[in-house]
């Protein structure tokens, strides 16, 4: 039975890793919340990838009119430009509601509002892959990094799990068989199945981002054991500081929220970029909840608060 609440409003923030929902009421109180595998728009551009897309989005439908009928939706998904049509439409069509119904942004302006009110202050956001974000009074949305893990996205999950396979495979260059006495490599082999190369060459091209980041959890799990574990850590901690510091130099000094799943792997990140700023700028580490933020902008609660227009 649909509740009997008025049209709440649903979020969805998508990631490489993993999508989650919520639907907040009219108050902006959450009232139901799921998740579903991970998402990006980046899959829009091959069959086998929209075909995922649609059958999630479609998954999504049916667990959220378990609890009630969305009136407004409001979608953040990694890697959108723009182009949001045939996404605004694959989500409104199971639901009974109309494309027009459905907002859609980068991922990255949900999880910014989930965090500051527009002119605050400074995102870092590490997932699968990393950006800087600020959104200024205006409502512009400016960014550091953020330009996909082929090029960049510096301490995010796949920066680090294309780290780890560096090592293992550099120091097997120079001394083959060293990985038995390595435990990150050892651990990074449980992981893909066995030290064949070719088990290797299959994880890190034949596989989505996403699922090639979660191996940033294996390099978390053993840190306390490895040395080159930990270097690795530090390094993601360095490079998501370099993201802050960006945004500092063209906008002046604000305060820091760091956030993300990759973030919070190990607090050896955390204290990376703690060391890695100017000692005056306020920096604090939250939980991502951005799927909450998107659901109260679709909600009656969220369209009540004058946002930005470029938003």
């Amino acid at each position: 039975m649909l509740s009997p609440d008025p049209a709440p409003g649903l979020g969805i923030d998508a990631g490489g890793t993993q999508t989650r929902w919520a639907l907040a009421r009219p108050d902006g109180t959450i009232m139901a919340e799921g998740e579903a595998p991970g998402l990006s728009a980046l899959q829009m551009r091959s069959t086998d990838g929209r075909a995922i897309v649609r059958a999630t989005l479609q998954r999504i439908a049916q667990d959220v009119l378990a609890h009630a009928r969305p009136g407004r939706v409001h979608a953040g998904m990694t890697g959108f430009g723009g182009e949001g049509d045939e996404l605004a439409r694959w989500i409104a069509e199971p639901l009974g509601l109309a494309p027009a119904d459905v907002a859609m942004s980068s991922d990255m302006v949900i999880a910014y509002l989930d965090s500051f009110a527009p002119g605050e202050g400074y995102l870092v956001y590490a997932g699968t892959g990393s950006i800087g974000a600020y959104i200024d009074a205006q409502g512009e949305f400016h960014r550091a990094g953020g330009r996909g893990v082929m090029l960049d996205d510096g301490g995010g999950g796949f920066w680090i799990a294309r780290e780890a396979l560096r090592y293992v495979w550099r120091t097997e260059d120079e001394r083959p068989g060293a990985w038995q006495d390595s435990a990150l490599t050892r651990a990074v082999f449980d992981h893909i199945g066995g030290s064949d190369w070719a088990l290797s060459r299959h994880f890190i091209y034949g596989q989505e981002r996403g699922e090639i980041g979660k191996l940033a959890l294996v390099v978390a799990a053993v840190a306390n054991e490895d040395r080159i574990a930990r270097d690795i850590l530090r390094a993601a901690g360095a490079e998501l500081a370099r993201l802050a510091r960006a945004l500092v130099t063209r906008f002046g000094p604000r305060p820091v929220v760091l956030s993300g799943r990759a973030a919070q792997l190990h607090p050896l990140i955390f204290e990376s970029v703690r060391e890695s700023l100017a000692p005056e700028i306020e920096l604090r580490i939250a939980t991502a909840q951005p799927h909450h933020a998107a659901a109260r902008l679709a909600s009656s609660a969220g369209a009540a608060r004058p946002l930005p227009p470029s938003l």
